[in-house]
């Protein structure tokens, strides 16, 4: 079992990774989601004038659009601690009940991968959550004894590539849900901006706008490029290691990085449903096999971008590749596909 507690107070080392020393530490620091971000601020001011932890918060959406960085912003804001863990980490209830046991009043219980938690986990964390207190059954047999005890008033944040594997009792008792959707190239721009302003990255701004458009709506992709420009720019580039737009032209041809941001795995699926599916519709199961990807990084990494830039569909009978599909892999679709030609 993880756990990992972390104080909204404590400064960031230079040595951590990249995505920790660029992650944002207030809201007012967090660009992009400004829905979410309104809704939060009213829940934190108004938990603040109450002196009460903020409700419960369950944020959902495709891997590194920021949830875990809001719940460190909800901590932060709060003035609260921050604990951490995983579905997968909690193995037993008892694991789960010494964590919740060791909280303080208000910390902030943050759970990634929330929908790997198991069914017996789920229990001991139903009345902790609704009405701060854990159950826990003494002996076995005839002679087992339930006892409840008593834990701090805390606030638990989930956070899911899956929310639809969550079970309902499980989201009901999440009093705020949120959906954290791609970003546009304006607020990837400022995200990568700020980044460059934090790691002492000289960057152009058409080359941060290159950079925006090739992250596939994500910040952690953004920032992930930005690193492999600058350290390209230092090796190839000019003496002053600055990040021009040919530089970064040249750093994401060598990453095999596309125009729409798509990469090698992405561009293998598409190319392998034209050339051994005939476009589909195929199952999530034979497309996976024919990569020889899991089940899992189809889903959950490769298959949202795609569908929100229309290069795939999702029928009842399986993926398809969209007429933009076919024209990115550069192929001509079959004439009897069904929805290109109707």
């Amino acid at each position: 079992m993880t756990i990992e507690r972390i104080s909204s107070a404590e400064p960031v080392a230079e040595e951590q990774s990249l995505e920790a020393t660029v992650r944002p530490r207030r809201l007012d620091e967090f660009a992009g989601q400004d829905r979410i971000k309104d809704n939060l601020a009213i829940l934190i001011d108004a938990a603040r004038k109450r002196s009460e932890p903020v409700d419960h918060v369950l944020l959902y959406g495709p891997p590194g659009l920021g949830k875990t960085t809001l719940a460190t912003i909800v901590a932060a804001e709060m003035g609260a601690q921050l604990r951490t863990t995983s579905g997968p980490a909690i193995e037993r209830a008892g694991d789960l009940a010494a964590i919740l046991s060791g909280l303080e009043k208000g910390d902030v219980l943050f759970i990634d991968e929330i929908h790997r938690l198991s069914h017996v986990v789920e229990e001991i964390l139903y009345p902790a959550m609704e009405d701060f207190a854990i159950d826990i059954v003494l002996g076995k047999g005839p002679g087992a004894q339930s006892v409840r005890l008593r834990v701090e008033p805390m606030t638990v944040i989930g956070a899911t590539t899956r929310v639809g594997n969550i079970t309902g009792p499980l989201r009901d008792r999440f009093g705020v849900t949120h959906r954290l959707d791609y970003y546009t190239d304006t607020d990837l721009v400022t995200i990568l901006t700020r980044s460059a302003g934090i790691l002492a990255v000289p960057l152009e701004e058409g080359a941060a706008e290159f950079l925006a458009r090739r992250s596939r709506g994500t910040p952690r992709i953004a920032n992930r490029l930005l690193k492999r420009a600058r350290d390209f720019a230092q090796v190839r580039g000019t003496a002053d290691g600055v990040v021009t737009l040919d530089t970064a032209h040249e750093a994401l041809g060598l990453l095999d990085i596309d125009q729409l941001g798509l990469d090698a795995l992405d561009r293998q699926l598409l190319e392998a449903m034209a050339r051994h599916h005939d476009g589909g519709p195929v199952g999530v199961q034979t497309m996976a096999a024919t990569i020889s990807e899991p089940v899992e990084t189809i889903e959950d990494v490769v298959e949202p971008y795609l569908l929100q830039r229309g290069l795939i569909s999702r029928t009842p009978r399986g993926r398809q590749l969209t007429a933009e599909g076919w024209k990115h892999v550069g192929l001509e679709p079959p004439r009897g596909q069904p929805g290109l030609f109707d």
